[in-house]
């Protein structure tokens, strides 16, 4: 479990260093940054490798919590994680942004809740076919 944990941690902090940096490139092109910025992208890229690669693979696949306190630790964990971005990658926009944090959680718990409806949806289809296909094959042999 840990070796693929951290296999993950460095897929998704790998991927998103590089996302981070070509949208800077992409959006930020006409200025630059100080070296001791890139430690903030890193910070980014740490963040997003330690919600998506690590904090979300144990709560929806390790541990076994109800629905709903996977969506609500997954909502304030993904909330802290978003603004914890936002400061690494700007104050300015986080001080604009920060007043928001009760509307961001609210959205954010509906947007998981959704998710976790459809992607239920999606598996019990999966697993209803799985199992059709595994009692057709009984009845023929």
């Amino acid at each position: 479990m840990i070796k693929n944990l951290r296999s993950d941690f460095f897929q998704v902090f790998s991927l998103s260093l590089i996302w981070v940096t070509l949208l800077m490139t992409l959006f930020l092109s006409d200025g630059s940054i100080q070296i001791s910025y890139l430690w903030n992208i890193i910070g980014i890229a740490a963040v997003f490798g330690l919600m998506f690669g690590v904090l979300y693979k144990v709560l929806w696949d390790y541990l076994t919590l109800k629905p709903i306190m996977n969506i609500l630790i997954s909502s304030i964990l993904n909330m802290i994680g978003g603004l914890t971005v936002v400061a690494l990658f700007s104050l300015k926009m986080f001080e604009q942004i920060i007043n928001w944090t009760l509307g961001i959680l609210i959205l954010t718990i509906i947007l998981h809740t959704i998710a976790f409806y459809f992607v239920a949806s999606l598996d019990a289809k999966k697993n209803a076919e799985a199992l059709n296909k595994m009692m057709k094959e009984d009845q023929v042999s």
